[in-house]
């Protein structure tokens, strides 16, 4: 059963935990945070509204994440957002073509988290 009120992280920046677990308390979305591939691929069962990923995480191997979540039927039309370095273009690139619906920068990411998070809030 879809759980569209729920956002599952991927990432070990605890900045960003911060960031997102505040700007999805305002959204009315509950957040998880993961840090491996199994943990990712469990609460991907329960179908949350998206999955953000940070692709350069040190934790997991990212891209090999996506591959996981794309290829399992039961998760591959969940939506992958990635935040990445604006000068890692090569990764940016691999993620998008493995499957990562949406890749920015981690500033834009950091700067629209709000309107980001709101939009998969309402998106049900």
């Amino acid at each position: 059963m879809p759980n569209h009120k729920k956002i599952v992280a991927l990432l070990s920046d605890l900045m960003f935990t911060v960031k997102i677990q505040e700007a999805a308390k305002r959204a009315g979305l509950e957040t998880v945070f993961v840090k491996t591939s199994q943990d990712v691929m469990a609460q991907a069962k329960q179908q949350p509204a998206v999955i953000i990923l940070d692709l350069n995480t040190n934790s997991v191997e990212p891209l090999a994440v996506i591959d996981q979540l794309k290829a399992d039927e039961e998760t591959s039309r969940i939506s992958l957002l990635g935040y990445v370095s604006h000068v890692q273009g090569e990764l940016k690139a691999a993620a998008q073509q493995r499957g990562c619906d949406v890749v920015m920068a981690r500033s834009a990411f950091s700067q629209n988290l709000q309107v980001i998070l709101k939009r998969y809030a309402t998106a049900a």
